[in-house]
């Protein structure tokens, strides 16, 4: 750690002279003498308690299956699966090798008006997963953020393509996420991401009611038996805007970063009749619940229930390469391409894309990865540990303060009382002494996240849920 301090400050030192960098290299000299871990400074970290982190680093070196190696040696077992990513477990050899082997061929090729053959065979592959429901083309987007937004774009394309350009609208949920962009922060509704930057988020979005319902469904196993009737807040807000406003309805199957919302019985097939009687697209966010995430390929799959547009990322590359996906119905495409040769100046037919889209790397990680999925029959083993998964959450009834506990494939929530006082400090001491005790989990508001790799085992389980047990109570004793 010396060493690398003494980096930090020959760097510093070689800055120019200037007054402004004089300035702020003097600032950085005492910033230097002022905290334990310098060499953390120039590194704003996202969704992170900077000052809390540089002061207590966390600091993973290497990771494979479902064990992660810190700087300091010690192991934890990642019970969170990277952050809903690493469904295949960490540094799967196959993944690791397509990566090397493609980076030593092609590094990058545009997408843009050229191309090279892996995105084609991905885009086939994915698919795959999901035949037999209309879905006929894949937009590679580089991440969950810019996929949902690429499915805003596409929606009002669509409409704009038939002739009802005034569909502008969108509605969300409350409580769910949609990522960073600001098209998915409005359409979104987590409390802090929309409060940061209420000032700049889409005009015509609004938010359908969550389905969380504690008094009827506390502790329920997989779905809810009550809430369906949730679903019948989309006829108020179309009664209220207009069909002929609204351009598509966006939800996550089953809401991911607020807790583990798993749908109540009925709920989504009642969000899907809605949608089509009206002509409003629906639109599926499963960068979560995508890829084997419920023994299923995704939840379309899982709750039998078709959307127009399917969102995902994380599990389909297993996180090794950032990537993400927009999964369309046939028709969708069908309509903006033919609109675009009757339009005699159009010469792009979705004005839309990103430089990575479709990179090299990441289609070769993502095709290893659905090998992967395969050769291991992954999608299976979870279906498999399913119900063992649910009664271990369950097992876990009765500690203190806690309210709920939900789950739904391999991933659940446990639910705390909120301390007015102190709001959510009780699951981030949770978070921090499950850490100390070598297992990683999730805190997100009043809720305690879980979900674990597809190539868990049932001792894996059992030791995240002592971990937890044990923590939850020495919390409690604690404050």
């Amino acid at each position: 750690m010396i060493s690398r301090i003494a980096r930090t400050s020959a760097r510093q030192a070689s800055r120019s002279s200037s007054a402004v960098q004089q300035a702020r290299k003097s600032t950085q000299v005492a910033v230097e003498h002022d905290v334990p871990y310098p060499e953390l400074e120039s590194y704003w970290m996202p969704f992170t308690d900077n000052r809390d982190f540089k002061t207590n680093p966390r600091l993973v070196d290497s990771a494979v299956g479902n064990t992660m190696t810190m700087t300091d040696g010690r192991e934890i077992q990642d019970g969170i699966s990277g952050l809903w990513t690493t469904n295949a477990g960490h540094c799967q050899p196959k993944i690791i090798e397509a990566i090397q082997k493609q980076c030593s061929k092609l590094d990058f090729a545009s997408s843009f008006n050229m191309g090279h053959e892996l995105p084609f065979k991905f885009a086939d592959r994915v698919l795959d997963l999901i035949p037999n429901r209309g879905f006929g083309k894949v937009f590679f987007t580089m991440c969950g953020s810019s996929a949902v937004d690429s499915a805003l774009k596409m929606s009002l394309a669509y409409h704009r393509a038939r002739g009802d350009g005034q569909r502008t609208r969108f509605i969300g949920r409350q409580r769910g996420y949609h990522g960073v962009g600001i098209g998915g922060i409005s359409v979104g509704c987590i409390t802090p991401n929309r409060k940061a930057f209420s000032g700049m988020t889409m005009p015509n979005t609004s938010h359908i009611t969550h389905t969380l319902d504690i008094n009827r469904n506390a502790y329920s196993k997989g779905q809810p038996e009550y809430g369906a009737e949730f679903a019948d807040d989309l006829e108020v807000q179309i009664a209220m805007y207009g069909a002929d406003t609204i351009a598509a309805v966006i939800i996550e199957p089953i809401a991911g970063s607020t807790g583990v919302l798993p749908p109540p019985k009925g709920y989504l097939e009642k969000i899907r009749a809605i949608t089509a009687k009206h002509g409003i697209l629906l639109i599926f966010d499963e960068v979560i619940t995508g890829f084997g995430r419920l023994g299923s390929p995704f939840a379309t799959t899982y709750f039998d229930v078709t959307p127009d547009m399917i969102t995902c990322a994380k599990g389909l590359t297993n996180g090794a390469v950032p990537a993400g996906a927009l999964i369309c119905q046939e028709f969708l495409h069908d309509t903006i391409v033919d609109h675009a040769d009757r339009d005699p100046g159009s010469t792009v037919e979705f004005f839309h894309g990103y430089t990575y889209s479709g990179h090299p790397l990441a289609m070769a990680a993502g095709i290893a990865t659905l090998d992967v999925y395969e050769e291991q029959g992954l999608f299976q083993r979870a279906a498999e540990l399913m119900p063992y998964f649910e009664e271990s959450m369950h097992s876990l009834k009765g500690l203190p303060n806690m309210v709920d506990i939900r789950n739904c494939g391999l991933m659940g929530a446990l639910d705390f009382q909120i301390d007015p006082t102190t709001p959510f400090k009780r699951t981030t001491d949770i978070f921090e002494r499950c850490f100390a005790d070598g297992v990683l989990i999730r805190h997100s508001g009043s809720a305690i996240a879980v979900a674990p790799s597809l190539i868990t085992t049932e001792t894996e389980i059992d030791r995240i849920m002592e971990v937890l047990s044990k923590n939850v109570k020495a919390s409690a004793e604690a404050f």
